[in-house]
């Protein structure tokens, strides 16, 4: 596939000014995303909690590691001051008690509380500021990479003498999972990053009691006209939560886009939304749906959905409850009356998804302003929680 079809879908899935967004016309696009190398992909429709017995990294230093771009890296000491050039990777930071380090962020990582006093790195568009990293000078730079965040930012930071470390895009829960526990390591805060995930895997566990044995209702996500199918961490959050993801059984990969057809055919019983894109598409295919007939749709939090990071836990929440109501309610009662040894859960501290620019990206990944003028130009068609507290601060 090339670049401008990898743009198209990364734009696609991270704005939220077009409104109503109509069917893709005679637009066949497949998308290759970069799966990360770190991890292994979670058996769908398993206690996913349980699927990783995980061990507890220890932080020393120096300490050196292979990153996305093959590249050995090594951070000598632990680092007093982190940039990051995606918002994933600052809420994973955020999450484990690493945001006193943080001296820069992108735009899209203004939800985090507290990040509007670090340094905005993003230029105007969509780009990273290089010269505002290179004058930030921090000890390591952590990089998702993106259509933002890409390769040859990360070789001209290093290329100005700066330690940058490359993740590969998450495309599963484990891989959320897996990026929590090494990001604590690179950044010395192993002790909160194993916190974080076992936080991830107690909730995930209960969710996973709460839908054992029970039927899975048909599901579909849909966002400005396009799904998410296998090969995606939104289709682990789907089938987490015990719903059977239909994009998956039609065929989908990765993110494409659905067309009546295909959701008359699959019929689901609900529909999945975000909160960029919260209207159900038009057209008499989705309006004869079970999920649009008996009012089953559901709106999320762009911040908890699409961005691969800890706090998916929230939307496979959300979600479970909305799926299976009765079963989730006393799965929680039966966990809450079982004493644990963790019992710090402290404060939420998540700016609300309504202080989030609308016509900015609240999606990890992120894609560049501007991208209804370059889809004009290159389709000419319209396109169609028990909620975690965190260990330090906490966030939602």
């Amino acid at each position: 596939m090339d670049s401008s079809s990898l743009v198209i879908i990364k734009y696609l899935l991270l704005y939220s000014e077009w409104g109503n967004v109509k069917r893709v016309v005679n637009l066949t696009l497949a998308v290759v995303l970069v799966v990360g190398t770190v991890g292994a992909v979670t058996g769908v429709g398993g206690p996913v909690g349980a699927a990783t017995a995980q061990e507890t990294p220890e932080c020393g230093f120096p300490i050196t590691e292979t990153d996305a771009t093959g590249e050995s890296v090594t951070v000598e000491g632990p680092p007093e001051t982190v940039v990051t050039l995606n918002p994933s990777g600052a809420q994973i930071l955020w999450e484990i008690g690493a945001k006193e380090k943080v001296t820069g962020v992108t735009k899209h990582a203004m939800n985090l509380e507290g990040a509007e006093e670090r340094t905005n790195i993003s230029n105007a568009g969509q780009t990273i500021s290089h010269e505002i990293v290179v004058d930030l000078a921090p000890d390591l730079v952590i990089v998702p990479l993106s259509r933002v965040a890409t390769e040859e930012d990360v070789e001209t930071l290093r290329d100005a003498g700066l330690t940058v470390f490359a993740y590969s895009t998450a495309n599963s829960i484990d891989e959320v999972r897996e990026r929590t526990l090494l990001t604590g390591q690179l950044v010395d805060e192993c002790e909160g990053a194993v916190e974080t995930v076992e936080w991830m895997d107690k909730q995930l566990d209960i969710v996973a009691d709460a839908v054992e044995d029970k039927e899975r209702p048909d599901v579909l996500y849909t966002f400005f006209g396009f799904t998410a199918g296998e090969q995606t961490h939104i289709h682990d959050i789907l089938e987490a939560a015990g719903g059977n993801n239909v994009a998956a059984d039609a065929g989908i990969e990765e993110y494409q886009p659905v067309n009546e057809e295909v959701v008359l055919a699959e019929d689901p019983d609900w529909i999945v939304l975000n909160s960029n894109s919260p209207e159900i598409p038009e057209g008499e295919g989705f309006e004869q749906t079970t999920a649009v007939q008996e009012g089953q749709t559901i709106v999320l939090d762009i911040n908890h959905i699409n961005r691969p990071g800890p706090r998916i836990v929230y939307a496979v929440q959300e979600l479970a409850e909305a799926f299976h109501p009765e079963a989730y309610a006393e799965a929680v009662e039966a966990a809450e009356s079982t004493p644990t040894p963790t019992g710090e859960q402290p404060e939420d501290d998540e700016t609300p998804a309504s202080d989030t620019e609308p016509t900015e990206s609240a999606d990890d990944d992120g894609a560049g302003f501007g991208v209804v003028v370059l889809l004009g130009g290159l389709l000419g068609v319209s396109l169609l929680g028990l909620g975690r507290k965190a260990r330090h601060t906490g966030d939602k």
